[in-house]
């Protein structure tokens, strides 16, 4: 038999449908970053939750043995995680684990775990939490918009689920969850795209991996003989060493334009109009709490698709990138710089920015307070490169200047899978008591 009603958490636990949801361990039990390891269970924070996947690349890990120690926060396949503090409501499920059969939680972030799978879909219970009336609940009992927005344990287990007929919840998870698969897929292949790109660039101007071929008298490997015929067959001494021959040394400053995003204060602030990007908004997409502003700003504060944006402020390793913007007009935020080429193509800058991301990081962490660094303009300014005569750029340009426009390309296509995503949700969960259809 089907039903459909409304329960608490509370309610779904005694009656053996969830166990009783458990964050990460608090207080002296929780790691510190002395107890981080490169390799090893993941630990895994709010921040690590990004579009509904969790991002293994960048979290932290403890070692097995240090895990043992702890007291709770044991994830594992098929949990529900839902963030509960700071950043709040945020939502992954927990995938086929490789190395280890759990993970670990900070106190941010609850797991939520299915027993009774005959009345509950863990998917159709992550795409719940996701679902706007809940988010709202959810905000509005946690303080969002507060520095401290917080919903412990107990409060947690009166938040409202609805939970509709098993087949109803399986089609729910099927729509979603086969654009959640197009998006990952999406990611994956840009992410391959990259690498390939960033290898070519790294071998052609930082390696120079043709002109050390030509000098040797080789023809460079997978060159074809126009191409290998524009590159020099020698090098030349210059303040950095050795470079190819005839080109030149610039610093990142003067090939480029800089512009800095704005400060924004609370006055700026408005109800409607074009969201305001913050590195939060570089690394997680627009939120419902992105902040917005129709007013009237300086042009030069405005973006839109395809420019080049520098996050030169924050965590070292997590924040300090280069990306390609995709998600429409928008307003610059402070600590990210919209980047213009002017020596150059977009094609080319952005290649380049990515390849020297190693020595950015190095140089936000020499300056490290408090856990922050910053790259600044003295930085760009002491930080040179050879650029090659105009005949290789163009050839550069002609063969692979298509690899901007297909990283792009995926950039804006899971967007608009995200937007009707977005859209989607709401019309499979809706009404006062979030009725699904």
């Amino acid at each position: 038999m089907e039903w459909s009603e409304t329960y608490s958490v509370k309610e779904l636990v005694k009656i053996g449908v969830l166990e009783r949801p458990i964050d990460g361990n608090h207080g002296s039990y929780h790691p510190t970053a002395t107890d981080y390891v490169s390799k090893g269970i993941p630990f895994v924070m709010a921040s690590d939750l990004k579009n509904g996947v969790i991002d293994y690349e960048n979290c932290k890990f403890i070692t097995h043995e240090r895990a043992k120690k702890l007291q709770k926060g044991f994830a594992k396949k098929n949990d529900i995680l839902l963030t509960h503090k700071a950043t709040i409501g945020r939502t992954a499920i927990v995938k086929e684990l490789s190395d280890s059969d759990f993970i670990m939680l900070t106190p941010q972030v609850t797991y939520y775990r299915v027993k009774d799978y005959n009345r509950l879909n863990n998917q159709f219970l992550r795409y719940y939490f996701e679902s706007q009336k809940f988010q709202e609940i959810l905000s509005q009992w946690a303080g969002a918009g507060s520095t401290r927005a917080y919903i412990g344990i107990t409060n947690q287990l009166d938040l409202p689920i609805f939970i509709p007929p098993l087949s109803k919840q399986k089609r729910i998870a099927h729509i979603l969850g086969s654009l959640d698969d197009k998006i990952e897929i999406n990611r994956k292949m840009n992410e391959t795209l990259e690498q390939m790109a960033l290898a070519l660039f790294k071998s052609w101007f930082v390696d120079f991996d043709p002109v050390h071929a030509k000098a040797a008298g080789k023809k460079p490997f997978g060159m074809d003989d126009a191409t290998a015929a524009l590159f020099p067959d020698s090098f030349e001494e210059s303040e950095l060493g050795l470079i190819p021959k005839g080109w030149r040394l610039f610093s990142l400053y003067e090939i480029a334009e800089w512009q800095n995003g704005m400060t924004f204060k609370d006055s700026h602030f408005t109800p409607a109009g074009y969201p305001i990007i913050k590195i939060a908004e570089l690394k997680n997409g627009i939120t419902n709490q992105t902040k917005k502003s129709n007013k009237h700003h300086e042009l030069k504060f405005c973006i839109d698709d395809g420019d080049i944006l520098f996050s030169w402020s924050g965590s070292p390793d997590t924040s300090i990138d280069t990306f390609i913007w995709s998600k429409g007009i928008s307003w610059l935020n402070q600590h990210i710089f919209k980047v213009s080429p002017k020596k150059t193509s977009k094609n080319w800058m952005f290649f380049l920015l990515k390849c020297l991301k190693p020595v950015f990081i190095e140089i936000a962490r020499n300056k490290q307070t408090t856990g922050l660094g910053h790259i600044t303009v003295n930085d760009l300014k002491n930080m040179y490169f050879s650029i090659p005569d105009e005949n290789v750029l163009n050839r550069y340009e002609i063969k692979y200047g298509h690899l901007f426009k297909l990283v792009s390309n995926f950039l804006k296509e899971n967007d608009s899978l995200f937007e009707t995503r977005n859209l989607i949700l709401p019309l499979l969960i809706h009404g006062n008591t979030g009725e699904v259809i």
